[in-house]
């Protein structure tokens, strides 16, 4: 039993010295000479001031604002450290209320828009945290920001145009805009 011991607890802590101190570390370092900017949490600074990450979502609510995905984290939106679902399956009563509180809020705020109401922008994502919105989402509410805003539709259209991201290498996903930088955008618009 005793010649046992020994190389187990020797195996033990240099398995927890590669694994749990020089991977990390490695690991940490590739990323960020290679991906520095993402590596740092994506952080978008104005006036240097942090005021959000690309990666995490934001609550906009105001109508002069391209609102986001719905966020199910609890106790707030877009809660980081309470990331999740809301586990509601599409036969959901609860699920299907809270679309249609969602459908009625973006009614009010826009009664005119006849257009097909996206689907991102009544159900939340599987995270709650979704930065993004789908170009058709930023459509969709373009013409009521531009309105609120006083800004010309076109002018609008073009900041979405400039925000859009494409498939991720061509392929995986859809073309998508991230809320936080648009409304960044739309906001310098506003002030010239």
């Amino acid at each position: 039993m005793q010649n046992m011991i020994r190389p187990a607890v020797s195996l033990f802590v240099a398995l927890t010295v590669v694994t749990g101190v020089l991977y990390p570390l490695a690991v940490t370092g590739v990323a960020k000479a290679v991906f520095p900017e993402q590596a740092a949490g994506s952080l978008i600074v104005k006036d240097g001031k942090t005021i959000g990450s690309a990666l995490i979502g934001q609550s906009f609510t105001d109508p002069q604002y391209f609102w986001g995905r719905p966020s199910a984290t609890s106790p707030m939106p877009y809660n980081a450290s309470g990331s999740s679902g809301s586990n509601q399956g599409p036969l959901n009563p609860a699920l299907v209320e809270a679309i249609k509180g969602r459908i009625e809020a973006l009614k009010v705020a826009d009664p005119g828009n006849v257009l097909p109401i996206p689907v991102d922008l009544v159900t939340a994502s599987a995270s709650g945290l979704d930065p993004h919105i789908s170009v058709a989402a930023a459509q969709y509410q373009a013409d009521r920001v531009a309105r609120v805003r006083g800004l010309s539709s076109e002018a609008v259209h073009a900041a979405i145009t400039r925000h859009s991201e494409g498939r991720w290498l061509g392929l995986l996903g859809e073309a998508r805009v991230n809320v936080l930088k648009l409304n960044l955008d739309i906001d310098q618009m506003t002030v010239r």
